[in-house]
């Protein structure tokens, strides 16, 4: 098994590609080993000393190191945790636990919450799927919507930018109800 890695905006994080379906649809996001008791592939990562998040994509683990973390140290007992639990065969995600980056999770699908999951579905979610991350829609009011940010996105010193310049711009253009984009955690 071969496993690439990339780097992502975001410093403190990498994505690995592992070669082959991780989560198949959905994501699951575990911003600290507290959260990953649904995920054994989180669990075996969380047990290495210096690693504070996990975000799995469909096809790729999204690693968060801890600050004072060094990559060239933690990198290797990533790619061995990885390679260890896809050799293994172990489930990514307990039975009936699925994921949590649907984008219909939010508030009732009025139309304009329905025009704003179709754009972040069709031209937000892949380009930041890229970067080993995701944004979920939570909400649309009063011409604001709330958007959460996970894996490399989260925390990144570009997520401002991306916010503000990329997705509600898009946003405002296409969708004149819109007034601002604001992140919720």
């Amino acid at each position: 098994m071969f496993i690439q890695t990339e780097v992502t905006p975001n410093p403190s994080t990498l994505k690995f590609l592992p070669g082959r379906d991780v989560m198949g649809s959905g994501t699951a996001n575990f911003p600290g080993p507290e959260d990953a008791a649904r995920s054994p592939l989180a669990m075996r990562l969380f047990a290495i000393d210096g690693v504070s998040g996990v975000f799995l994509g469909q096809d790729f683990v999204t690693v968060t190191k801890m600050g004072s973390g060094d990559w060239n140290v933690l990198k290797p007992h990533i790619l061995a945790a990885i390679m260890d639990h896809f050799t293994a065969g172990d489930a990514v995600m307990l039975e009936g636990a699925g994921g949590d980056g649907e984008l219909a999770d939010a508030d009732a699908d009025d139309e304009i919450s329905a025009q704003i999951k179709e754009l972040l579905e069709t031209r937000v979610r892949p380009a930041v799927a890229q970067d080993g991350g995701d944004i979920i829609f939570r909400g649309f009011e009063d011409g604001i919507v709330y958007l959460h940010m996970q894996g490399s996105c989260a925390g990144c010193p570009s997520s401002t930018a991306t916010l503000k310049h990329g997705i509600e711009n898009m946003l405002r253009y296409y969708i004149p109800d819109v007034v601002e984009v604001r992140s919720v955690d």
